[in-house]
Formats: structure tokens, C-alpha cells, sequence
């Protein structure tokens, strides 16, 4: 009973992961690509010729250029754009349901009920973000034998990479339907206090940014082009610029 009450209280008095802990995620994401750009500078800096002549005249047969070394950070990339895309997904879904959304409308439509809002969007989120969490499979530990079990183990970096190239696009993507949820989300506050809570200069900036390419809160209206002009701000450093204008370098 008493670690039953004491999660009734966490539930009340502290934000949800998602929230709470949105730094340290991004953080450890950020870490991850550091430790990828190292991996790749190491690599594009190697001798990966097969047999390599030495200074000393001698050739020698190596197998430098065996891809496992970026194959694995490919891989490592993967899940950590798997992870930040479903967190970012848990905070959209959080400002659509007015259980959790603390005084908002349901899926913040103008007329709840009858308009549908952001749900669709947050549909599309979820499969990306399904789409993305299969993609982090990772390549590298497969292998198929070729040139008559000469090449016997392959790092399949290639297959890294191509389904990294995919999972990337769809954070892209989850991320602008983010943005376009969170700026509803602030303009409705906005409304509903009557203009006495706004949001702080970096929120305000990056609204502005997106209020020139996507419309704000209103009846349903087809959200496809809306989304897609997200992403292509998202894609542009705009997004970022935006925010960085108010508040400083954000690296």
C-alpha cells in the first residue's frame, strides 16, 4: 500500500518521462553521433588499400578495409534515431489527450467531438516511428559467405546505411508533425488564458517561423500540405536558426 500511494503521488507531482527526461535523451542521441563522426574520421583517414605497399617496398595483403568499424556506429546510429523519434511521438500524443493535456482540447481540434484535429497526424507519427523502431535492426551482425568462402564475413555496412538514410528522413518527419502539434498547443494556451501565458522568446520564434508556412489553430482542414511544409522548414535549419535568434548558439 504505501509504494502504491507513493506512485499515485509521482503521477501527480512530476511531468512523465517524455518530458522530464527529453534532455537526457537528446543528450545521449547527441553523444551517439559524436561517437559515430569519430569513427568515421578515423576511417576516412585509413589506408584501406588491399594489398598496401609499404615504405620499405614490401606488399602486404591487410583487411583494412573491412567496413565493421562504420557498419557498427551505422547501426548504433539507428536505434539512437529510433529512440528519439518515439519520444518525441510520446509528447505529441501527451498534448492530444485531454486527460494529460491539462486543460487543452481534445486532439486540439476547434470543435472536439465533431473535428478530428491533430489525431490523423499523430497516426502518422506512430507508423513512422513503428517504421523506425524495424529499421533499427541491426545490419551489421549478418553476413552470407561469398567468392567461394573466401569473403566469409561481410560487415554489411552498405544495408546500415541505406536503412539509416530512411530512419533519419522519418525523425524528420515526426519531429515536424511535433512542431506543428507543440504551436498549436502554445496558441491555444494563448487563447484560453486570454494572452497571460505565452511562450518564452525561443517558442515564440520558432511559432513565428512556422505561422509562415503552416496555418495556425482552426477547423479541420486537410493537413497533408501542412505537414509536409513542417518537414521542409524542419529539413531547411530554419527551425533551428529561429531558435537560436532568440536565445544563442544551441550546440
Amino acid at each position: 500500500p504505501i509504494v502504491a500511494s507513493h506512485r499515485i503521488n509521482d503521477t501527480k507531482v512530476q511531468d512523465a518521462y517524455s518530458l522530464r527526461c527529453a534532455p537526457q535523451v537528446a543528450g545521449a542521441v547527441r553523444d551517439t553521433v559524436d561517437h559515430a563522426a569519430l569513427v568515421a574520421s578515423r576511417e576516412l583517414a585509413a589506408a584501406i588499400d588491399n594489398p598496401v605497399v609499404l615504405p620499405d617496398g614490401r606488399v602486404s595483403s591487410n583487411g583494412n578495409f573491412h567496413g565493421a568499424p562504420v557498419a557498427y556506429v551505422l547501426d548504433f546510429l539507428a536505434i539512437a534515431v529510433a529512440d528519439l523519434s518515439s519520444i518525441a511521438e510520446r509528447r505529441t500524443d501527451r498534448m492530444l489527450d485531454p486527460a494529460r493535456s491539462h486543460g487543452l482540447p481534445a486532439f486540439l481540434a476547434s470543435d472536439p467531438g465533431v473535428d478530428s484535429g491533430l489525431m490523423i497526424a499523430q497516426y502518422t507519427q506512430a507508423g513512422l516511428v513503428s517504421d523506425n523502431k524495424r529499421l533499427a535492426v541491426p545490419a551489421s551482425v549478418d553476413s552470407i559467405p561469398s567468392s567461394a568462402m573466401q569473403e566469409d564475413h561481410v560487415s554489411m555496412g552498405w544495408h546500415a546505411a541505406r536503412k539509416l538514410r530512411r530512419s533519419v528522413e522519418n525523425l524528420r518527419r515526426v519531429l515536424a508533425i511535433e512542431l506543428v502539434t507543440s504551436a498549436r498547443a502554445l496558441d491555444i494556451r494563448t487563447q484560453l488564458s486570454g494572452g497571460e501565458l505565452t511562450p518564452g522568446p525561443a517558442g515564440a520564434a520558432v511559432i513565428a517561423a512556422l505561422r509562415d508556412v503552416v496555418d495556425g489553430p482552426g477547423t479541420d482542414r486537410f493537413l497533408s500540405p501542412e505537414l509536409e511544409a513542417a518537414d521542409v522548414l524542419v529539413a531547411s535549419g530554419k527551425v533551428r536558426a529561429a531558435a537560436e535568434s532568440a536565445v544563442g548558439n544551441l550546440a
